[in-house]
């Protein structure tokens, strides 16, 4: 289904195949070249960018187009046009929109399906809607299994334009009408993916803890992936996280040459000062935030003054380096 320019300047349907579109998918990662093959597998004509000339290729060996340049695939596409940043957030999305911007026409639609902080969200759109430009944000779950299983998707815009784009979330989504909604206007997709996202700190965070507990349990000699199966059937922390800790203990039941070291991407970190905005207290989310810092300090000086501290008041040992 596109929309059809009209002498008055308003939009209509039109229908083209089997409700199906065309549009431009910019960055080529993991992500992004698995969701323009879904979309070549919905039967979407899609034209990909991304500056590495072996991502192109890729997506051209699985049925897409591709364009060397953004000016390219812009003039690939067919007015009114539809273009999905898959880039990474932060200035990368901003140099992203401003290279653009000279190149779309009133009545396109830039969709950001990265994982953006929602006050950048609101401050782009706001700059495309200067120039009749619609700006949709579209939190997007699912990692490298979303080629398979589909993306979950939290769609923030105007509800017209959401709705103009339904086809496009139709099949990248589980089913057609699962795992995907427009959730309210602008910023309000990447809004709730934020939090989605803290909360997914929260969940990985106690299953981590249980399980160490449980290996430290020594004279049981507890299999932990086996524990793993057995909380995947019925039991009430079964989820597709514990599948994939299942999954990962299965092939590495000592987590041999995994460093203690893990990132975080941005989203629990704004989750936790927006809780703090909103008078919300979430100390589990907080938590576990804190503990992915901590697992960073490899020379903590924090943990070498505690141990000083105890020696101090209470003549306790030290541990020597």
């Amino acid at each position: 289904m596109k929309y059809a320019s009209q002498s008055n300047g308003k939009r209509q349907h039109t229908i083209t195949g089997a409700n199906t579109m065309e549009l431009g998918m910019i960055g080529l990662g993991r992500m992004g070249a698995n969701m323009a093959q879904r979309l070549v597998r919905g039967g979407h004509r899609v034209v990909g960018f991304d500056p590495k000339p072996e991502a192109r290729k890729a997506i051209e060996d699985n049925g897409a187009e591709s364009a060397a340049t953004l000016d390219a695939l812009v003039a690939k596409l067919k007015a009114p046009r539809t273009l999905w940043m898959m880039v990474p957030a932060g200035a990368i999305t901003d140099d992203t929109v401003n290279a653009l911007l000279p190149l779309l026409s009133a009545g396109d639609t830039l969709i950001d399906g990265g994982n953006s902080n929602y006050k950048d969200t609101l401050r782009r759109a706001a700059t495309c809607a200067g120039k009749n430009i619609q700006y949709v944000d579209c939190g997007t779950s699912g990692g490298i299994w979303g080629l398979a299983e589909g993306y979950s998707m939290m769609i923030g815009g105007d509800a017209a334009a959401v709705e103009h784009l339904r086809p496009i979330f139709e099949t990248l989504a589980p089913g057609k009408d699962t795992g995907w909604g427009r959730v309210g206007p602008v910023g309000s997709g990447h809004f709730t993916k934020m939090v989605h996202n803290g909360i997914e700190y929260g969940l990985m965070q106690a299953y981590a803890e249980g399980f160490s507990i449980l290996g430290h349990k020594q004279e049981f000699a507890l299999d932990l992936h086996q524990i793993a199966e057995i909380w995947r059937t019925g039991s009430v922390v079964r989820s597709w996280l514990l599948d994939l800790t299942s999954d990962a203990l299965g092939k590495n039941p000592k987590l041999d040459g995994i460093a203690p070291w893990v990132a975080d991407s941005g989203e629990g970190r704004w989750t936790v000062a927006e809780a703090i905005d909103l008078d919300v207290p979430a100390p589990v989310i907080t938590a576990s935030l804190i503990e992915r810092l901590r697992s960073r300090d490899t020379d903590s000086f924090a943990d070498k003054l505690l141990a000083a501290m105890r020696n101090e008041f209470g003549g306790h040992a030290i541990k020597k380096e």
